[in-house]
């Protein structure tokens, strides 16, 4: 509970943290993060003695395909959603992940022929007809939420279907995803230079955006080998509402009428789904205890 707690908070401060990186490049930041992301990852790996495990999966070209697939919606997640917080879009950018266990589900029918309860009907019509009116009453935002609902939601899509640990999966995306990281830096050194090493400050917060991507991913991972799914569902709603909270009282983002009825319509939504989720994992834990 812990874990999941600190990693779910954590996540929902990245806006007070990116925030401090305005003056950088987003791409730059993003590369940055790739970088030292995996020079945190490869020492935990050395760690955890998944090492070979880690090799071994570059040998699987149906493997490394995969992987290299869920890198890219992870590329666009990250870069997405750290231009959204530094173009002051933060609000945007928490209904994104609001959103975000909807389009799971939505996913699950379409993709895997899962079949959905009315409850859950009922929540995805609801944030449907919230998106809508999103739609209309800030188009020029709608793009940030969906990009960032839909990138995430494709990633946790792949990640369930490729047979790889956690960990290792993610040392292989950020080791798939680092040579255009290197890249960028190089073409950007030549045409006007990086933000790392203009000053102290700027480079020590790149360097700390490697820990602040890959502590709370190994916190979520600890978390979801002891938590049950449904707990562990209801508090990823921890992440967005903190970000929501930053932009409108730290930030100082302002919501319009549409963006509050939008919120108020995907939020009732999630209501009836987590309400729904806890009483299909109550009968559930009945009737294995039963049998």
């Amino acid at each position: 509970m812990l874990a999941a707690t600190a990693a779910y908070g954590l996540w929902g401060l990245l806006p007070l943290f990116f925030r401090l990186l305005h003056h950088v490049d987003p791409t730059e930041i993003v590369t940055q993060r790739i970088l030292w992301s995996l020079l945190l990852i490869l020492p935990i790996l050395a760690w955890r003695g998944t090492l070979p495990m880690f090799s071994a999966a570059f040998r699987n070209s149906r493997l490394v395909a995969a992987l290299a697939g869920s890198a890219l919606m992870i590329g666009i997640n990250w870069l997405t959603y750290v231009w959204a917080v530094n173009d002051n879009h933060v609000v945007a950018a928490s209904l994104g992940y609001f959103l975000n266990p909807l389009v799971n589900v939505l996913l699950g029918v379409l993709v895997l022929k899962e079949r959905l309860r009315r409850p859950q009907l009922l929540a995805i019509a609801l944030a449907a007809i919230g998106v809508a009116i999103l739609a209309a009453s800030a188009l020029t935002t709608l793009w940030i939420s969906l990009t960032l609902a839909f990138s995430f939601a494709f990633y946790g899509l792949l990640r369930k279907l490729t047979p790889v640990a956690p960990m290792t999966g993610l040392g292989v995306e950020t080791a798939l995803l680092a040579p255009l990281a290197i890249a960028y830096l190089i073409w950007e050194t030549g045409h006007g230079g990086i933000g790392f090493g203009q000053d102290m400050s700027t480079s020590l917060l790149l360097i700390l955006s490697g820990g602040v991507t890959t502590v709370p991913l190994v916190l979520f991972a600890t978390a979801a080998q002891r938590l049950p799914m449904a707990t562990l569902g209801l508090m990823q709603y921890i992440a967005p509402t903190l970000q929501f909270l930053c932009g409108v009282l730290l930030l100082g983002e302002t919501l319009s009428i549409g963006q509050m009825l939008s919120f108020g319509l995907i939020w009732v939504g999630l209501i009836l789904f987590a309400g729904d989720s806890i009483a299909t994992a109550r009968r559930n834990r009945t009737a294995v205890a039963a049998a």
